[in-house]
């Protein structure tokens, strides 16, 4: 029997996460392979990741810079685990993405800088694959320029130390990059325009941006 995937929630609304799951399913094109943990909800074993076929980190309403004071208990049990898991990962040679909020916890965990000098408008924006990213078993199989969905108020300024980018854009630099067996996308891989428009009506009814707002949202 083929081993699972594991989709890693980080949203706290019941109604962002059934529809993140359905965009990542139809995206994959795996079927049912796919387990979900909410790693802001539950405590998870060290090894959890272990003999699986790869994990997916999907995206957040927290961002890393947020100040300390302000981060919710949830975000705190999400980015403590996260970061466990980018080292074991790393240590270990486990497959796994993250996307949204997990490229600025596996981006600390490498010792680099997030910070909010190149926020993100909601958009379809342009990115482009670098050389390495063009060699690259995964990114590869994107075309030289592609369009994908972002909208984020932090990101890496530069790729962390040990990192490999493989694809950037005019607006935010660092898009995606790789380390070891670790891959990390600052943009959105799994929705569809559809997908992103509704989502960001679930995240406008629960108050984090208002209507008719153009500022950088999950």
């Amino acid at each position: 029997m083929p081993l699972p995937f594991v989709l890693l929630q980080v949203r706290p609304e019941a109604d962002a996460r059934e529809g993140e799951l359905d965009s990542v399913r139809n995206a994959a094109g795996i079927g049912d392979r796919w387990t979900t943990r909410s790693v802001d909800r539950e405590e998870l074993a060290p090894d959890f990741a272990d003999g699986v076929a790869g994990v997916v980190v999907g995206g957040s309403p927290y961002s890393v810079t947020d100040p300390e004071a302000a981060k919710s208990p949830g975000q705190r049990l999400a980015e403590r685990q996260l970061a466990a898991l980018a080292e074991r990962a790393l240590e270990r040679g486990i497959p796994v993405l993250f996307t949204c909020f997990g490229i600025g916890v596996l981006t600390r965990v490498l010792g680099g800088v997030v910070d909010r000098t190149h926020p993100e408008p909601v958009s379809a924006a342009e990115s482009r694959l670098t050389d390495a990213g063009r060699a690259d078993p995964v990114a590869a199989v994107l075309p030289d320029r592609f369009t994908a969905l972002t909208g984020h108020k932090e990101s890496a300024p530069e790729p962390p130390p040990g990192a490999v980018l493989l694809a950037t854009n005019d607006v935010s630099p660092v898009q995606l990059y790789r380390a070891g067996s670790v891959l990390a996308s600052q943009f959105h891989p799994e929705p569809t325009t559809d997908d992103f428009a509704r989502r960001a009506r679930v995240y406008q009814r629960h108050g984090y941006f208002p209507r008719r707002s153009t500022r950088p949202s999950p």
